[in-house]
């Protein structure tokens, strides 16, 4: 007996918010249909180094499906990535936190953050170009005006931008990409900055320095300057990391997580 063909079944979307409510993680842009997990992947790594998550913040499948408009399965398969590269961890009952760093930890990736961060600052200082200069310009007069209002978030983005503009503007997509992989564990740290933390400099920002260096073309000055910013500008860090660990001083809250800027 002959049946009559079944007629497909509609293709599932994928999960949305309901109307107006931008689900639990507002730090995240909605993902369009195509390549879902290289996208998801994509924003959730775009986060972690622009410093929108906080050390121990725990991360939802759901929740992150919801703010993302995506399905559950690609969220699932991003993260289990940024599990396998230390940027997030999979506690117990698999529960998902973004990682923090010991300060054994934090000194040794600061270590290869100079050497490597350096390198790419002094290729910069002979290929940047002058637009190139005045964005990292606006960046940084963005980073200062949010220290003096005391908006933590703004001033971690502007941060960000400053640095990750300087590196990709060495024209070398190879370093570039390493020195992200390490920012996607130093990121979230730098929620501890503001207010506990606050970069501090015996002299003149370390930043100034370093535009000074790219305007001269002088890559030893401003691979310097890189040096010098991170050692100085961290030292906070440092000095609470260790009160941190000795036990002299509790995890301080992090500020809101930061929405990204469109």
């Amino acid at each position: 007996m002959d049946h009559p063909p079944r007629r497909p079944r509609p293709a599932r979307g994928p999960s949305r918010s309901a109307p107006g409510d931008g689900g639990s993680f507002g730090f995240l842009t909605p993902i369009g249909r195509e390549n879902f997990t290289g996208r998801v992947y994509a924003e959730l790594r775009n986060a972690l180094m622009e410093g929108r998550m906080r050390p121990g913040q725990r991360l939802k499948i759901r929740d992150l499906a919801q703010s993302l408009s995506v399905s559950e399965t690609p969220v699932r398969e991003a993260v289990m990535q940024l599990v396998r590269e230390r940027a997030l961890r999979m506690e117990q009952a698999r529960a998902i936190t973004v990682a923090g760093l010991t300060l054994a930890q934090y000194l040794e990736l600061r270590e290869v953050r100079m050497a490597l961060e350096s390198m790419a600052a002094a290729a910069a200082a002979t290929r940047i170009t002058e637009a190139g200069i005045r964005a990292l310009e606006r960046a940084h007069a963005e980073l200062v005006r949010a220290e003096t209002a005391g908006d933590a978030p703004v001033a971690i983005g502007a941060n960000w931008r400053f640095h990750h503009g300087l590196y990709r503007a060495a024209a070398m997509p190879e370093l570039l990409g390493v020195i992200e992989g390490i920012w996607l564990r130093n990121g979230p740290m730098l929620n501890h900055l503001y207010p506990h933390a606050r970069p501090t400099y015996p002299g003149r920002h370390r930043h100034l320095d370093i535009l000074d260096g790219l305007r001269a073309r002088d890559a030893a000055a401003t691979r310097a300057a890189v040096i010098a910013d991170t050692v100085e500008g961290g030292a906070g860090l440092v000095a609470l990391l260790r009160r941190m660990e000795e036990g002299a001083t509790a995890a301080p809250a992090s500020p809101p997580p930061r929405k990204r800027q469109s």
